[in-house]
């Protein structure tokens, strides 16, 4: 374990060489008076390391860290993932949102956002940013609620200001093999009364979620069972005869059918995918970190709501646009819609000014899009014209105004 010395320890003196060739002194030996006092510093210097590694040590043995502090900086930093899908996927979202990050050279671990002149962006581990939103040294990040659930463990200071990104979904779901003694087991109930599974034969467990893991049997009741971790592909484990059961991520599936192994009911831990959580310290105590979390957060919402979303353009002939609402909302797929906008299309003829028609405008999820526009067409809908939605923004943003409840402000 590294111990990081205050500051102020810098000021105790030690020897120092130079390099720089100049005249030799004549040699002498320090005078009494000044051996003491050189002697006095470094005594207290020793005493107060001394004294906070004692600190250090007693608040490790108790089971706590000393609190994090937060340090003056200009910057807010945002945490994202370095590698893999998750990392990419980050990126896009963020580009999505007219935020873009600049990376001079894919290899450097800190970037820029110029739509947000106050805010680094540092490529981590997902794990690591956790544990830097605890130690302070970030203020923002994206990851997986997996991750932050099993490195943050329930700390108070981590807050998730987005729960739905809409990305990195899987679930973290104990698997057994689909044959031997586990093939008409079906449930998380059925494994747990197995007459196997002793104090001496546990079930054996194998996976990387060592804090999710123990809570979840715990919080069922689940006894005789111990848990391992595995390097690599944890499938293997049960083949290999090192594990009766993994707990792993799973998105598709398809990785564990293709190793002979299955779900069982019961048996999810947690449902997961990106998150955007920050420091508590940071959003309350650093200069500018809840305005940027708020146009953050405007930004993804925006985007997020209207994601999937197409507002369809229709010209409806017509004698009021109440006569046209009338026939629009009569649709069973277009009256759960939000909308109809229904205006006036005027036309000239014979020197006069009319209404010839009426233009309608619905906003459609992507699922719901070619029954719409049959259903438009077939209560005399014409010249209809279909454009993906890129934002849509509201009076409000309702993550912000839970966001200030949660911090009391």
């Amino acid at each position: 374990m590294s111990i990081l010395l205050p500051t102020n320890l810098q000021k105790c003196p030690s020897p120092s060489l130079s390099l720089s060739p100049s005249p030799s002194p004549p040699i002498h030996s320090p005078s009494p008076s000044s051996a003491f006092s050189y002697l006095g510093t470094r005594r207290r210097c020793l005493r107060f390391v001394t004294s906070s590694v004692a600190s250090l040590q007693s608040s490790v043995a108790n089971g706590s860290a000393p609190a994090a502090v937060v340090v003056e900086r200009g910057q807010i930093r945002l945490g994202l993932p370095s590698k893999g899908r998750m990392a990419a996927d980050a990126i896009d979202l963020l580009k999505d949102c007219q935020l873009f990050v600049k990376q001079v050279n894919p290899r450097q671990y800190v970037a820029q956002i110029p739509q947000l002149p106050n805010t680094e962006v540092w490529f981590q581990r997902p794990k690591d940013i956790v544990r830097k939103l605890l130690s302070g040294d970030l203020d923002l990040g994206i990851v997986g609620l997996d991750t932050l659930s099993e490195y943050g463990q329930g700390d108070e200071d981590l807050i998730i200001v987005h729960e739905a990104l809409n990305f990195g979904d899987c679930h973290l779901s104990i698997a057994i093999p689909n044959y031997g003694i586990f093939e008409n087991i079906k449930s998380l109930k059925e494994l747990a009364q197995m007459p196997q599974w002793s104090e001496e034969r546990p079930l054996r467990v194998a996976t990387g979620f060592t804090y999710l893991g123990p809570k979840f049997m715990k919080e069922n009741g689940i006894q005789h069972v111990a848990f391992s971790t595995a390097d690599g592909a944890l499938e293997a484990a049960p083949a290999m005869g090192i594990a009766d059961a993994i707990l792993d991520l799973v998105s598709s599936g398809t990785t564990l059918k293709e190793n002979n192994l299955k779900e069982i009911e019961g048996g999810v831990v947690l449902e997961s995918q990106a998150v955007l959580v920050a420091s508590r310290r940071a959003l309350t105590d650093r200069k500018g970190a809840l305005n940027t979390v708020h146009e953050i957060l405007e930004r993804l919402e925006a985007h997020l709501k209207a994601d999937g979303q197409f507002t369809v353009v229709a010209n409806m002939r017509g004698n009021s646009a109440e006569e046209v609402a009338e026939r629009v909302l009569s649709q069973p797929s277009l009256s759960g819609l939000q909308g109809p906008t229904i205006s006036p299309v005027y036309c000239k003829q014979d020197g006069q000014v009319s209404i010839d028609y009426y233009a309608i405008v619905i906003c459609v999820p992507k699922k719901a899009l070619y029954e719409s526009v049959k259903q438009l067409r077939a209560v005399g809908g014409s010249g209809v014209l279909v454009s993906p939605l890129t934002y849509i923004f509201d009076e409000d943003t309702p993550r912000w105004g839970q966001l200030l409840t949660n911090l009391k402000l």
